[in-house]
């Protein structure tokens, strides 16, 4: 009979699960972190566990927050739980579990509860996982988003804020006021440059009603860019499941993740960090061309086979490597189109890189969905996808496997697979998108009209020849077609 996960029971679990080896009752908060989702529990919470198994970095422990209705269920599961969490490593060589005990409390879901955790003096680093959304980037202009209705919520309403830049903002005028140095923003979302993007809107929303507090923010407060990488799929009966029937373990929160991670991060935090290089995190000057490899070749690697294979009917993402016609068209698209855009890294090698991305999206054990892959297209899209486009276009560049994978997304948003099976919808802006996916079966160039993803590059006469084209060769040939007349392009 599986044993529910408490402090209580550690002594009590299986050999061979791993669990924390320090006394968690000593632990003292140093990070909040917003956002307590797979990723983080895999990511973050996994580095401060291991430092924290060496001795080192106590005074460093997790404090968790959320800011949206469904952070107050996991906060709910984990309370339960004394806030540990299972890690399961999907390894193909074998499995293996690891009881993550870094978290030593969750804020209560209400805007003054997370600003009061974040005045905390002790608190020196908020950390975020919000999603690419959460920063409110302007698709058109790649700046802040000062129209956005909670942006101008909280800018008229700075003491009752309803996002967490609006905490942030009422945090640190509490700290001001106590004379508490502020804390280090830590962004470890998949966006580009995404410390400075957090600077950004952290500043912008601070313009907005207090100029001097922005002009403040912007010279004593520190943002380090970070990449990071772990390929960690959602939760479901699936996970928790296993984790029971394998490992005896009643766990109603388990993460279950690749056997591979990585952070690269720069190395400023004027409050104190944790010693996290002891546990295999690279501090470097700057990350730029670290992040920039990561989202072009994996994350666009993602957005290259996932609406592909949604079309197609594949469902999880190692099915879908196993698909020669998916498989092949990624690697054609990463060599031919998407490395050649990066700079060279002092000792990476791209191809080698790409390698492991093709290994690492064909692990059976992960079991990752294309479903997750294809999910907030018009936010990914700008991220992921769209840069590449418009580095190649500046460059005189071909542009026909980008300008595929655009077509494909176009396809996948009309609402149905190859064939006819509908596809739910995964996009806030769902509606808009099939509207100009349905217009561009007799106007091709109306998918590429919408500006709030496309922004002026949906007017460029290159991309709209190539878009067209591809889009043309899918509706008449169809999705493997396509996939294989790209593939052997010469």
């Amino acid at each position: 009979m599986a044993i529910p996960l408490t402090e209580a029971a550690l002594a009590q679990l299986p050999d061979g699960v791993a669990r924390p080896s320090y006394d968690r009752a000593r632990l003292t908060p140093g990070i909040l972190h917003v956002g307590v989702g797979n990723f983080h529990r895999a990511h973050l919470a996994w580095y401060l566990d291991r430092l924290f198994a060496l001795g080192e970095g106590h005074d460093w422990a997790l404090i968790g927050a959320g800011v949206r209705a469904g952070d107050q269920a996991m906060r709910d599961r984990l309370a339960r739980q004394d806030w540990l969490s299972t890690l399961v490593e999907l390894d193909p060589a074998g499995l293996s579990a690891r009881i993550l005990g870094p978290m030593i409390d969750f804020a209560a879901v209400e805007p003054q509860a997370v600003i009061a955790a974040m005045s905390d003096p002790r608190i020196r680093i908020v950390s975020l996982t919000i999603t690419e959304g959460g920063y409110f980037v302007d698709a058109l202009s790649d700046g802040f988003d000062a129209a956005h209705p909670d942006i101008r919520h909280d800018a008229a309403h700075p003491d009752a804020p309803r996002t967490v830049f609006g905490m942030m903002l009422a945090a640190i005028r509490a700290r001001r006021a106590g004379g508490i140095a502020p804390f280090t923003v830590l962004s470890c979302d998949n966006l580009p440059e995404n410390g400075h993007v957090a600077a950004r809107t952290l500043a912008g929303l601070a313009r907005l009603s207090d100029p001097a507090l922005a002009d403040w923010i912007e010279a004593h407060m520190a943002f380090p860019n970070s990449m990071v990488d772990c390929i960690t799929p959602a939760t479901s009966d699936r996970e928790r499941t296993l984790v029971r029937d394998r490992f005896g373990i009643d766990d109603a929160a388990p993460v279950v993740c690749e056997p591979f991670r990585q952070w690269v991060l720069e190395d400023n935090f004027p409050q104190g960090r944790p010693a996290l290089e002891k546990v295999g995190v690279e501090f470097v000057a700057d990350v730029a061309r670290h992040e920039l490899m990561k989202l072009r070749i994996l994350n666009g690697g993602h957005a290259a086979i996932a609406y592909a294979s949604a079309l197609l009917g594949h469902h999880f993402v190692h099915d879908a490597m196993a698909d020669p016609d998916i498989r092949d068209w990624l690697i054609a698209l990463e060599t031919r189109e998407i490395i050649p855009t990066l700079a060279p890294i002092p000792g990476v090698d791209y191809g080698a890189y790409l390698d492991l991305i093709v290994s690492r999206f064909s692990n059976p054990r992960i079991g990752d969905t294309i479903p997750r892959l294809c999910l907030d297209g018009s936010n990914r899209q700008p991220k992921f996808i769209l840069p590449t486009l418009r580095d190649r276009l500046a460059a005189g560049l071909p542009v026909e496997g980008l300008a595929l994978e655009v077509a494909l997304w176009c396809r996948y948003c009309e609402g149905a697979t190859e064939t006819g099976e509908p596809i739910a919808p995964n996009d806030d802006a769902h509606e808009i998108l099939r509207r100009h996916a349905l217009t561009a079966r007799d106007d091709p160039a109306a998918f590429l009209a919408n500006a709030a993803v496309f922004g002026e590059l949906g007017a460029d006469p290159t991309l709209r020849s190539a878009f067209a084209d591809q889009l043309n060769h899918l509706r008449q040939g169809g999705v493997r077609a396509a996939l294989t007349r790209y593939r052997d392009a010469r």
